[in-house]
């Protein structure tokens, strides 16, 4: 069974706990047919997307168990982990710096905060970034734009 791509942009929402907080539809039973999205699925999902803050961010597939997004930066954005859940980041297009581990450090205002005693690395195209739940990551510089294929997924409790 082939899953639909809404138009409709969805912004993630940053720094929330675990994927079973925000309501979201089952993921496929065991057993089923794969997802399939082509390159041009993924291109005409970030085009219907809406600009948010230097960042777009659009739904391809999202479940009770996983998330999978597109997401463009034109700048940078504050540091952020996400509870319960391990993420991946595919690089489609761009270069960016990225900061993983370490001590978020609050900002003063919305969206500035930074990490210190992090590991930093710089991405482009092709290279894979994956998260560990529970992890501070942080896009530090961004040359010019950055696309990344997001998949995000439970972490399992040990």
């Amino acid at each position: 069974m082939r899953q639909i791509i809404s138009g409709a942009a969805l912004s993630i929402v940053l720094g929330v706990g675990p994927l079973a907080q925000a309501p979201a539809p089952a993921a496929p039973a065991a057993g089923s047919p794969a997802t399939y999205k082509s390159a041009k699925d993924l291109a005409d999902v970030l085009k219907a997307a809406k600009p948010n803050g230097g960042m777009t961010s659009s739904a391809v597939s999202n479940t009770d168990q996983y998330r999978v997004n597109v997401v463009h930066r034109e700048a940078p954005a504050g540091a952020l982990a996400h509870a319960g859940n391990t993420e991946l980041h595919y690089i489609i297009d761009g270069a960016a710096t990225v900061v993983t581990g370490g001590t978020i450090v609050r900002g003063t205002t919305p969206g500035t905060a930074t990490i210190t005693g992090g590991q930093t690395q710089k991405v482009a195209k092709g290279d894979v970034v994956i998260v560990p739940a529970n992890s501070p990551h942080w896009y530090s510089a961004v040359e010019g734009s950055v696309t990344y294929l997001e998949v995000r997924w439970l972490a399992p409790v040990k």
